[in-house]
């Protein structure tokens, strides 16, 4: 089910590509355009934010090809608006409760990898950026002849990047109206589930109360990736920078940059590892993972272009892929 603002949104428009884009086409123009209006390049800019939050929303419909089908088909109709939509702070938020019959016999569906200290969300909201759907599971019986209980209710939302390794109170509205709060915590990773124990569906015959099942997506993002707690960047040097050594400034997750030293002689795909930068968790920190990525220039002048080649007819006459060719005859 979509949400109800997919009516007003363009979201192929947003990205300035056609309907027909492909996957890898939509995915390079997203990070093109992420760049642009990232807000660690645009301090202060409320505007380029504003557009980044736009961009961030419609790749996180269209790069879902579940989603993106169901968005293509809405925008179709035109109407039919679903009965339940997101409020919170934060723009971008997108919640529906589908509705399913109560099962009475069966055993209780029970999702798997949830992280139970979630339970509580009584803390004040600090808004948050997400899409979300809700469905559900069945109820059944807690034994033989015993009460029925109530349903569970199964939600998915998607946040950032930098919400989900930072951590967030988010506001998610229920089926009966009302707003509750969701604390999506530091370190959460794509795919997991929260669950919010007695939020669900009543039982019919004083029974336990069901839950609600929320199952976290994460955005990502144009220069960060995750690897467990720790945090990875693709750092561009120069081949001077690498071959003689260098200090450069290396991006942080929602911080200042920080300085690192890169030894002469540094390999293309080595890994400068700075410590504690990484996601911040109740259960450790990690690191930010710096790799090195060797530029070629794709232009050279004249000049350049001469002491190149007297530095070729200097440099040591070793094969780079000697070894390579060895190895690959064994």
């Amino acid at each position: 089910m979509a949400s109800q603002d997919w009516f007003e949104k363009d979201f192929y428009k947003t990205l300035g590509v056609s309907k027909d884009i492909s996957d890898a086409d939509l995915k390079k123009t997203y990070r093109k355009l992420a760049r642009k209006y990232h807000p660690d390049s645009n301090q202060g800019d409320a505007t380029a934010e504003a557009k980044f939050k736009e961009v961030s929303e419609a790749y996180s419909v269209l790069s879902d090809t579940e989603q993106r089908a169901e968005y293509d088909q809405i925008r179709a109709m035109g109407s039919g608006a679903p009965r339940f939509a997101a409020s919170g702070q934060g723009a971008g938020f997108e919640d529906v409760f589908s509705q399913f019959g109560q099962g009475r016999g069966g055993a209780r569906t029970t999702p798997q990898d949830f992280d139970d200290i979630f339970s509580m969300f009584g803390q004040q909201a600090g808004g948050g950026f997400g899409s979300g759907r809700f469905g559900q599971t069945s109820g059944g019986f807690r034994g033989y002849g015993g009460p029925t209980r109530g349903s569970d209710v199964t939600a998915r939302t998607t946040v950032d990047f930098l919400t989900a390794t930072k951590g967030e109170t988010i506001t998610l509205q229920g089926e009966d109206g009302k707003p509750f709060k969701v604390k999506i915590p530091a370190g959460v990773s794509d795919g997991q589930k929260i669950r919010l124990r007695g939020r669900g569906r009543p039982s019919p015959d004083g029974g336990e109360t069901g839950d609600i099942v929320v199952q976290v997506n994460v955005r990502p993002h144009p220069v960060f990736s995750r690897e467990g707690l720790n945090l990875r960047v693709v750092v561009p040097v120069t081949f001077t920078e690498a071959a003689l050594g260098a200090t450069i400034e290396v991006p942080t997750l929602g911080g200042d940059p920080v300085k690192l030293r890169v030894a002469p002689g540094t390999p293309s795909g080595r890994v400068l590892r700075v410590k504690g930068r990484g996601v911040d968790t109740a259960k450790g920190t990690g690191d930010l993972l710096a790799e090195v990525q060797v530029a070629v220039p794709a232009h050279l002048d004249e000049a350049a272009r001469e002491a190149l080649e007297r530095f070729r007819e200097l440099e040591p006459k070793e094969n780079p892929r000697g070894d390579l060719m060895a190895k690959s005859h064994g």
